[in-house]
């Protein structure tokens, strides 16, 4: 991207050698490095791209494969020396496991052969009679392809080549076609080999597919709650304030208690045998715990900072009439959302080609098995990097779009008149001559992001392995890991700030960020933080109401599916989904008083140096400062009082 050049928007004074505030007046790229750099990483992505869809093949994943190499319900290509591939299975698109309750595995490998049939038993067959007749009256054959079904019972070698006696009934599985057997015994071992050991990603697909619409209906419900409460603080008031920490009090404690209540019933549950519903019980557990201490911390927060809910709501109006000046910043979530689910329905579709990247090799008995290509892995956490850091740079774009809207109606002086279409000009901004501060940004988010994964991956292998100081050590990396990202969020948002502000690239505005935030009251930052901390109860109750539905909807099916990844899934779609809509009044409230405090260090008041604050603005923070020192004087003087009640020695 060509640089338009430096461009002067109030002013057409030079910059000077000695770097100083000066809102909106210079402009020039920014960091022009790393959006080089940002192309070159694409570039590889790109190359990714190419050859998965050249290489890959999905169909494998999501339809099934039989021992030999042919796709269900597709017509296929013949392997070079394997005699049944290349068959046209389009009518046979279940996947049937000849040893279905006897299953094995060796050397990764099931030890069961795999056919391809057009539906899957649904009565249990006992006798080659009874398979040969539901072969003659579905049409769906079950013995290997090269066996005809009228020699079903006359073939001597029949037993190798048919299912395993009595073959148990089986049920077609969402989404994969496998056929998976109902009766209990046969699916204990079933799902323990095929789901817990062989495949994660189906456990995890199958489940979020078997329970799609409860999922679907929860997501719905997650985002209407956003909503709601993005109206809320839009038109809050202290009654509103009030009534909201009331619902977040019940909703913590009713979703723990509820958490407890359901680990409880599943101790006792004497039917408990198979693998899913031991899952489900051990991260109930992990819920019910992580759950209890969250709504400890909030409620003890909760209380101490109890008084501070007035000038929250005064807080806020501010933040209403900054937003009232460009009342579409509301809906900047919903872009932002748009380009997120489309580049992360683009990141899974080349994931699973990569994933089914893999050359053809004829094994014994003409079966066909995929050997993963070299360098693949790789690939995998190239495609991993690029995930996170396109995503940090996407919400990236959305802080410094609404940073740029609020910083142009902030330093305008006619009030009267506010510039039209800010969020427009923002963009305008960003994209001729910031983009690469905001890759810059991102990158540091994905660097601590990175270890982090790397961390998880290694836990995960190690699981069951691991010793309680092992474990110990895992929980407090990732703990020192979320704070660090936590802080850098914070660092990032003030230094896309200043770049709105100052023009300045990133590490120039970082530091001038925290220089002049060192400077700014104690007061008006414990008031900024309370002001988040009410945000960050917001999405606080839209998870909370969200999971207490999950848990009522899939505590109904407990053996055929691991309802744990769906609700996790389910609360870390709300989380986001209110993370997105309720981050416009973060972003908006960390700007304010950051243009705030630029606004004190460049101006004084008077006639010939005036704040660009509105009078609503400046009132607030008067109030402030008399609340506070009305605070102070009475501190002192029961310092004092305390002082002249000491007791004196008797004469």
């Amino acid at each position: 991207m060509q640089c338009p050049g430096a461009q002067y928007l109030a002013s057409a004074e030079r910059t000077p050698q000695q770097r100083e505030w000066r809102p909106q007046l210079y402009r020039k790229c920014t960091d022009t490095t790393w959006l080089f750099l940002f192309f070159l990483f694409w570039t590889g992505l790109m190359f990714i791209t190419g050859y998965s869809v050249a290489a890959g093949a999905t169909a494998r994943l999501l339809f099934g494969y039989d021992s030999f190499g042919n796709v269900c319900g597709q017509k296929n290509s013949p392997v070079e020396g394997a005699p049944l591939s290349g068959q046209d299975m389009t009518l046979k698109k279940h996947v049937f496991f000849m040893n279905s309750c006897h299953l094995e595995v060796k050397d990764v490998r099931l030890s069961s052969t795999i056919l391809c049939v057009a539906s899957c038993p649904g009565e249990q067959l006992d006798t080659l009679e009874e398979v040969q007749l539901f072969a003659d009256n579905n049409g769906s054959f079950l013995c290997v392809y090269s066996l005809n079904s009228v020699n079903y019972t006359q073939n001597p070698n029949a037993d190798s080549l048919c299912p395993r006696l009595p073959v148990p009934p089986s049920k077609s599985f969402p989404l994969f076609n496998r056929c998976v057997p109902q009766t209990p015994e046969c699916y204990s071992l079933f799902a323990s080999v095929l789901i817990n050991d062989v495949d994660i990603l189906h456990q995890i697909l199958s489940g979020i597919m078997s329970g799609r619409d409860t999922i679907l209906g929860l997501c719905i419900f997650a985002l209407a709650l956003s909503l709601a409460m993005m109206v809320t603080f839009r038109f809050i008031t202290t009654l509103l304030v009030h009534i909201f920490i009331a619902l977040i009090i019940v909703g913590l404690l009713f979703v723990c208690g509820v958490l407890w209540w359901l680990y409880y019933d599943y101790t006792h549950d004497l039917s408990i045998e198979l693998d899913t519903e031991r899952e489900n019980m051990k991260c109930l557990l992990g819920f019910a715990l992580v759950s209890t201490v969250i709504t400890v911390v909030l409620l003890g927060l909760i209380f101490v900072h109890r008084k501070r809910i007035k000038l929250t709501v005064e807080l806020f109006q501010v933040i209403n009439k900054a937003i009232s000046n460009s009342p579409f910043l509301l809906f900047q979530p919903l872009w932002t959302f748009a380009i997120l689910i489309s580049f992360w329905v683009f990141w899974v579709a080349v994931l699973l080609s990569l994933g089914t990247a893999g050359a053809a090799r004829v094994i014994e008995g003409g079966q066909v098995e995929y050997q993963p290509l070299v360098g693949i892995r790789y690939m995998w956490w190239y495609h991993l990097i690029g995930l996170i850091w396109t995503s940090e740079f996407i919400l990236a774009c959305q802080l410094m779009t609404v940073a740029g809207a609020l910083v142009t109606c902030y330093f305008n002086r006619n009030k009267n008149d506010p510039p039209d279409h800010p969020i427009l000009w923002s963009l305008s901004i960003l994209f001729r001559y910031h983009q690469g501060t905001a890759i810059k940004g991102s990158f540091l988010i994905t660097v601590t992001r990175i270890p982090r994964t790397i961390l998880m991956y290694i836990c995960s292998i190690l699981e069951g392995k691991r010793g309680p100081w092992s474990r110990c050590v895992c929980r407090r990396c990732f703990c020192c890991s979320w704070c660090l990202d936590k802080c850098l969020r914070q660092f990032n948002q003030n230094a896309y700030t200043t770049t709105a502000i100052n023009g300045t690239d990133f590490c120039t505005s970082a530091q001038g960020a925290l220089q002049l935030l060192s400077k700014k009251s104690s007061h008006l930052t414990s008031v900024q933080c309370f002001g988040d901390f009410i945000i960050f109860l917001g999405k606080v109750l839209v998870v909370c109401f969200t999971v207490f539905g999950g848990l009522m909807a899939f505590n109904y099916n407990r053996a055929l599916q691991v309802w744990v990844i769906p609700l996790l899934l389910v609360a870390f779609f709300a989380y986001f989904v209110a993370q997105s809509f309720l981050s416009v009044f973060e972003t908006v409230l960390d700007a304010l008083f950051l243009c705030f405090a630029v606004d004190l260090e460049t101006n004084d008041g008077s006639s010939e140096k005036p704040y660009f604050m509105d009078q609503e603005f400046l009132s607030f923070v008067k109030r402030i400062n008399r609340v506070n020192a009305v605070r102070a004087q009475g501190a002192e003087h029961t310092s004092r009082n305390e002082e002249g009640a000491e007791l004196q020695p008797v004469m």
